[in-house]
């Protein structure tokens, strides 16, 4: 058993088309932009209040093949990974600090077209996979398995 464990899942959607760059040794690196959004009643006002998140995250060789061919702005996608925190100087010589996801899985949950369903991690591409072939079907198992039964009494705010 490991001694600790550094693992994020988001379920969201690209905010834009994932940028592509090249190494000089011909690795293919792809840097997402997704949103996650949450939802809640603010107890004091009564009303439902909308709360987006931004997430950084980096795929390599293959999955960034996957992400270039069928990722497009708005694709509704379910990424594993882990965090990696970096900075650098700015040209005005400020540090900036920045908050990374590496993703080792990837699930398109918004394929380009009928034929692709899912590509998953850098070994292994699932394509055509059965199991995989409703995009709604597999947003709503995530959602039934990464969300708990909670109602608006549980929600600390």
């Amino acid at each position: 058993m490991p001694n600790s464990l550094n693992r994020v899942t988001l379920l969201g959607n690209l905010g834009q088309d994932p940028e592509i760059k090249t190494t000089s040794t011909g690795l293919m690196i792809a840097n997402l932009r997704i949103a996650t959004t949450e939802n809640y009643k603010d107890k004091v006002s009564g009303e439902w209040k909308e709360i987006t998140e931004w997430h950084r995250v980096t795929l390599w060789d293959n999955l960034a093949k996957i992400a270039y061919d069928y990722l497009r702005k708005g694709n509704k996608v379910y990424i594993e990974g882990k965090l990696k925190y970096g900075s650098y100087d700015d040209n005005t010589g400020r540090k900036i600090y920045t908050t990374d996801i590496y993703a080792t899985t990837l699930i398109m949950l918004s394929p380009k077209d009928s034929n692709i369903d899912v590509g998953s991690s850098s070994s292994q591409n699932i394509v055509n996979n059965p199991s995989y072939s409703q995009g709604n079907d597999i947003v709503e198992q995530l959602a039934a398995h990464l969300t708990p039964d909670m109602n608006d009494e549980d929600v600390p705010f």
